[in-house]
């Protein structure tokens, strides 16, 4: 079999109207507007409006993707949806958004691998569309955080870093590839490091009146352990795809990092040996958005104009699971 290639035929990007600064979100949690900026680099984000929900953002940024890429939605024959904030337990979200973009019968696959799900589901659909399997596949990443750390309970190291947002990216069938190099890694082992602990399915009942007591429903983060491994991971993960397409980092035009933390990202920056103009950030104001991170600074970087066609980019990812890899990009 013939293998194809795809390349990105648009981007599109959604975001919540309210903005969250950090002296708002300080006074609920009881810390300073510098006290987080200095830990993350934050200094606004987004959060979604009551009854806004993962699938509902998700589908207006497909949307903007589809209409980016000069097709119809009819013309979308495969969603994948990144996500680690569905709209419910179970069904997934895709089914969700498949319903509100009026695309009955095409498939739609969940995935669920946290911040790193949008690198992951581009390799995923690269590989639909080089199998000859389908034309134009339609990647989105899309998050609702607030709804868990809008609440009391809030852990306040986990709650200063989050934003909900919705981005997506419209791949199609092409004779040049988009898509030159990849590399996808888990270490179940640090599963524990971030996670929000309930539901657990291994008891019964699996939700209880102590697990809510106990803020077992808050996301939980070792942080020292996460920013030392996310750190290490990327930056080898950079290096391992320079010598994959027979580059080095400092060739690639442009680097675009999961937005988890801005002393995460500039360490991986610093470590790498790239100026400061070579790497994308929006986490200042748009905070983690987890699935939708990369792909929503892929659309913000080509609004700034420092992301252009023919461009050499390197994107790379790590979060909960633990879970990273990266892809080098032809824009």
């Amino acid at each position: 079999m013939e293998l194809r290639h795809s390349r990105i035929a648009g981007m599109g990007a959604y975001l919540p109207e309210r903005v969250v600064t950090n002296e708002e979100l300080g006074r609920y949690l009881g810390v300073t507007s510098d006290w987080i900026l200095e830990r993350c680099g934050i200094r606004e984000r987004r959060f979604a409006a009551q009854g806004e929900g993962t699938a509902a953002i998700a589908a207006q940024a497909i949307r903007s993707a589809v209409a980016d890429a000069g097709w119809k939605l009819a013309d979308v024959e495969f969603i994948l949806f990144a996500t680690l904030s569905p709209d419910h337990f179970f069904p997934g979200s895709g089914c969700y958004a498949q319903t509100l973009l009026g695309l009955p019968n095409i498939p739609v696959m969940d995935v669920r691998n946290q911040c790193s799900g949008f690198v992951y589901s581009l390799v995923v659909a690269n590989a639909l569309i080089a199998s000859g399997q389908y034309n134009k596949v339609v990647i989105v990443g899309a998050e609702v955080h607030s709804h868990c750390l809008e609440v009391p309970e809030t852990n306040s190291e986990v709650a200063v870093l989050f934003g909900d947002g919705a981005a997506a990216v419209a791949l199609e069938a092409s004779e040049t590839p988009s898509v030159l190099a990849s590399e996808l890694h888990v270490d179940g082992s640090g599963a524990d490091a971030l996670k929000m602990e309930v539901f657990d399915n291994s008891r019964r009942p699996f939700l209880t009146c102590d697990d809510l007591q106990n803020r077992r429903h808050i996301p939980v983060m070792d942080g020292i352990r996460v920013f030392r491994r996310a750190v290490v991971e990327m930056t080898a993960t950079a290096k391992a795809l320079a010598a994959k397409v027979g580059k080095t980092v400092e060739d690639f035009d442009l680097t675009i990092a999961h937005q988890a933390n801005l002393r995460i990202v500039e360490m991986v920056r610093q470590r790498l040996g790239l100026p400061a103009e070579k790497m994308f950030n929006n986490i200042q104001t748009r905070g983690n958005t987890t699935a939708a991170s990369i792909p929503l600074a892929m659309v913000e970087a080509r609004q700034a104009g420092v992301l252009r066609r023919g461009q050499l980019l390197l994107l790379l990812t790590f979060g909960s699971g633990f879970t990273w890899g990266g892809a080098v990009i032809r824009f």
